[in-house]
């Protein structure tokens, strides 16, 4: 037999807050111990990559690392590079590349997509454009002959 709480659907008394648990692949979350769980490398190989700079972790309150999805998957690209035989200084410079060409990369549809406004845009001047010469008054082909205010002449 179970006894529900009158006031809310689930029986509670009391109605709590909703507690958004939305995350992306930026937020830190993970204790370098989960870190290293996950990508199979020693922490103190976490704490080396942080030194120089080939992951950026976020730091909770008291300084301790917290890794993102985006940091595991770093970790994870360095972890084959280095497997390729490519030096710590080879995987800093390929990490840097590739983030330039992905900054790039968003650049570049960024200015795609106003180029395509832009010709949008053109276009549908284009077609009011066609309307134009019907709303201006047409020139005339009328000659207009001018005659000045004869001049009194002086009668001698």
């Amino acid at each position: 037999m179970t006894s529900t709480r009158a006031g809310s659907p689930d029986g509670s008394r009391r109605s709590r807050p909703a507690f958004d648990v939305s995350m992306d692949a930026e937020t830190p979350v993970y204790v370098i111990s989960v870190a290293a769980e996950l990508t199979g490398l020693h922490p103190q190989t976490l704490r080396t990559y942080d030194r120089l700079g080939l992951v950026r972790p976020g730091r909770s309150g008291g300084g301790g690392r917290r890794y993102s999805l985006r940091d595991i998957e770093t970790l994870r690209h360095v972890t084959e590079l280095t497997a390729a035989g490519i030096g710590l200084e080879g995987v800093r410079r390929i990490l840097e590349l590739e983030s330039v060409v992905e900054t790039l990369g968003a650049r570049v549809q960024e200015l795609e997509g106003a180029l395509e406004d832009a010709r949008l845009m053109f276009e549908r001047a284009a077609e009011q454009a066609a309307y134009l010469p019907e709303l201006l008054p047409r020139p005339s082909q009328a000659v207009v002959v001018w005659k000045g205010r004869a001049r009194r002449r002086r009668q001698p």
